[in-house]
């Protein structure tokens, strides 16, 4: 099979093969042993060892089995699946803008029960007013040079955002000061923004910290990301988003998100210091 068309996949895809050949040489074994305690041709073995053939999540299993580490199979399943999902969602991109991409997550909001949000760059999707999601996408559509949908886009953002209403589900967010502060858009347009950021600090459902600029920090500033349900991160960085499943991935961002709540104001604190945005803007 030739290399994967998308260098971060097949990079995964590589990583994964890498993992399995640890397993199978710390358990003392070669190829054709592995091959004849799964059932298959040491052949196969060779292709999925050198990432010629992506393993199905059976053969993950058998061949965990097969070496005694059914422990490491999890999170070896995770990684399989997530290599291939990041490869569709370039693709989809790619091909259909900005809109297609915010409505392909709207499954996802109405099943997930418990968001945990950090971001460090801009104000959450969830918490944006329709006029700063309007800036934000043209410019984010400007610089990929993805087709110019941005109002059908930011329809789609709004409507799936309505999930932050269900009283039944709940947010918590951490933002950096700095995202109070960032020009991303025009000062009225800001203003606006921040005066519906602390209307939404009041609803019932959702918890907001700020890290306050000076605050003394226990963990750095990190690239933006969202936990759905303690089961799947969005992790975002310039080419891509990427989607984490992988059980030891999820308990690494859920650790730095408590680490990073843990330097945040809330409440009054918190209120002041958007207040103290606000007052720049004049």
């Amino acid at each position: 099979m030739p290399a994967h068309p998308s260098s971060s996949a097949q990079k995964a895809r590589e990583a994964l093969a890498g993992r399995l050949s640890e397993i199978r040489k710390d358990a003392g074994i070669s190829g054709r042993e592995l091959a004849t305690r799964c059932g298959w041709s040491e052949s196969k073995s060779s292709r999925i060892e050198n990432a010629k053939t992506p393993p199905s999540d059976a053969d993950i299993r058998a061949w965990c089995r097969a070496c005694g580490a059914d422990d490491q199979t999890p999170d070896l399943i995770a990684a399989n699946r997530q290599s291939a999902d990041a490869h569709v969602q370039w693709r989809r991109l790619q091909r259909s803008g900005l809109r297609r991409l915010q409505e392909s997550t709207g499954d996802l909001y109405q099943q997930t029960k418990a968001f945990r949000a950090y971001v460090s760059d801009v104000i959450p999707g969830f918490l944006q007013t329709p006029s700063y999601a309007a800036a934000l996408l043209s410019s984010i559509a400007d610089f990929r040079g993805t087709p110019n949908d941005v109002s059908d886009a930011v329809a789609a953002r709004i409507k799936r955002n309505a999930v932050l209403n269900n009283g039944a589900r709940r947010f918590s967010f951490v933002l950096e000061e700095s995202v109070l502060r960032y020009r991303v858009c025009s000062a009225e347009t800001m203003a606006a923004q921040l005066g519906h950021l602390l209307g939404v600090m009041d609803l019932p459902n959702v918890a907001l910290g700020i890290v306050p600029f000076a605050a003394q920090r226990t963990v750095w500033p990190m690239p933006t990301f969202t936990i759905f349900d303690d089961t799947r991160v969005h992790a975002d960085t310039l080419d891509a988003a990427s989607t984490l499943t992988q059980p030891s991935q999820v308990d690494l961002y859920v650790r730095a998100f408590e680490r990073l709540l843990q330097g945040a104001v809330r409440g009054s604190a918190a209120r002041s210091l958007v207040a103290g945005a606000l007052a720049s803007l004049d």
